[in-house]
């Protein structure tokens, strides 16, 4: 089960949503409807197929401006059919309808991460490696994106720059090489965090076995070259994760996880997304 993120953590994100849409208040829904009005119920509907994700957070962005009884009609991360009743909401008009827009643009933003991260994650389910996204998100979505990823069925990397220490090729230039960079971290690091160095050569991964680092990406690599380079570091004994990065698409992830690696990372499932299109419509 996938844990959701902490309401704390994300409830500031909606109300600001709101006063953004919102502003000083919704015209045609404050004309239409009296403050009186009875509570009405809403529907909403998948105008296409995918995963859906994100239907907790709506239960909440519609609690914030009135009490909203919200149940879902299919199991959050589970397939869902075009035309088919995903959600039914009861409250009053005025909350459902000053609440539609953000709600599910969120939902239908989500839902699409989750529905082409599947398709990622199906391509190397027969594989021992895993799939793997990244820190490239929108900002100030990040959390609820790689919520996203992980209801398809990614693992998440690191959420931020101090989950772990990831050495790139531009601090492996600072550094003066590789060997350098990582000892330089490692002896600024807290225990018990770990240390993955990005590696574009032979060169790169023969120096980064000369360390103590925990993982070794293959940033970019001719797929016999990383064959090549996971061979090596297996039959080195050091218990090193491998991870791949680069160019890495529905085309190619099969391919990279022949390899033998342990993870694929890509930032394809959150950065090439479209949106999965739902709809409200009150009855």
């Amino acid at each position: 089960m996938i844990a959701l993120p902490p309401k704390i953590l994300v409830e500031s994100l909606f109300r600001e949503w709101l006063r953004e849409d919102l502003g000083r208040g919704d015209r045609a829904t404050g004309a239409i409807i009296k403050e009186n009005h009875p509570q009405q119920e809403a529907i909403w509907m998948a105008k296409q197929t995918g995963i859906i994700a994100g239907l907790p957070f709506a239960e909440q962005i519609f609690s914030l401006l009135g009490e909203t009884d919200c149940s879902p009609q299919v199991k959050e991360g589970s397939f869902c059919q075009e035309k088919q009743e995903i959600l039914r909401l009861s409250g009053a008009p005025h909350t459902l309808l000053s609440g539609e827009r953000v709600a599910l643009n969120l939902v239908m933003r989500l839902s699409g991460i989750a529905t082409l991260t599947q398709c990622y994650a199906e391509k190397i389910a027969d594989f021992p490696a895993q799939l793997v996204d990244t820190r490239k998100t929108t900002p100030g979505l990040r959390l609820l994106e790689k919520y996203a990823t992980q209801l398809g069925g990614a693992v998440n990397h690191r959420f931020g720059l101090d989950d772990a220490a990831m050495i790139k090729e531009n601090h492996i230039r600072v550094a003066g090489g590789v060997k350098n960079a990582i000892e330089r971290v490692r002896s600024n690091l807290p225990y018990p965090l770990t240390i993955e160095v990005e590696t574009t050569t032979e060169a790169e991964v023969e120096e980064a076995l000369t360390t103590d680092v925990n993982i070794i990406m293959l940033d970019n690599m001719p797929l016999p070259l990383m064959k090549q380079m996971v061979t090596q570091i297996r039959n080195s004994g050091k218990p090193i994760k491998i991870e791949a990065s680069g160019n890495v698409n529905l085309n190619t992830i099969r391919q990279v996880a022949e390899t033998g690696v342990d993870y694929i990372s890509t930032s394809a499932p959150i950065t090439q997304a479209t949106w999965l299109d739902l709809s409200m419509k009150l009855l």
